[in-house]
């Protein structure tokens, strides 16, 4: 039997978050490695272990994978959370650029200035409740089923869930005119898989603080 896949990554949410996501979403238990200094990272790029000199890499099935994105549609496809057919994956793949679009701005508001930090997360919150958001309750309103695509659970649920918690934690009422958007996200949070990873101890990582943001400079040099 393959072993569990191994992540190397920092010890916070950062690219490595939205995989921690899906393999927990699809009950596979995993593994961490945390680069906590700049030298743990220089020992993973001399050993040629990063095609691209960069993390995240997941050890899984025998590759050592990287790019976030080539790594969570191979968990996806893996694990059945990719749509039955070209069309469905086509879907799940716009549904879910666009959460990554958003998350991104969210991923770099801490390792921003303070003086534009304010105008940012103005910005985050307007195009969560202007663009993104509006474009899930339309699609959960048009065909009136649980999930965003196919009506089982897909990649697209997952990454959605994932941004509506991290816009929250920017904004508490973010959801306030998003009726169906609120009632997903709590079908999506009591899925068994996921309502675990929710609950206090598990390998989901807190927003981060300035002492993550500190270690996270050093290592990458930003």
């Amino acid at each position: 039997m393959a072993g569990k896949p191994k992540l190397h990554y920092t010890k916070g949410r950062g690219k490595m978050e939205s995989i921690r996501w899906l393999l927990a979403a699809a009950g596979v238990e995993f593994e961490e490695e945390f680069i906590e200094t700049k030298e743990d990272l220089e020992k993973l790029r001399n050993d040629g272990v990063l095609l691209f000199q960069q993390v995240p890499m997941v050890e899984i099935d025998g590759m050592k994978m990287v790019q976030t994105r080539a790594i969570l549609s191979y968990i996806a496809a893996k694990y059945n959370l990719y749509g039955k057919d070209l069309k469905e994956r086509a879907w799940i793949d716009m549904y879910v650029e666009g959460t990554t679009d958003l998350m991104g701005m969210i991923m770099y508001l801490p390792f921003q200035p303070a003086d534009t930090k304010e105008k940012n997360l103005a910005l985050i919150i307007e195009r969560a409740t202007t663009r993104y958001f509006p474009v899930y309750e339309k699609a959960l309103k048009d065909h009136g089923q649980d999930y965003l695509v196919g009506n089982k659970l897909s990649w697209a649920d997952v990454h959605l869930l994932e941004a509506i918690l991290m816009v929250e934690e920017c904004k508490a009422d973010v959801l306030s005119a998003f009726p169906l958007l609120q009632a997903f996200k709590g079908r999506i949070s009591n899925i068994p898989t996921i309502k675990k990873f929710l609950q206090p101890g598990s390998q989901r990582k807190p927003p981060p603080d300035e002492k993550f943001i500190a270690v996270v400079r050093k290592i990458f040099n930003i």
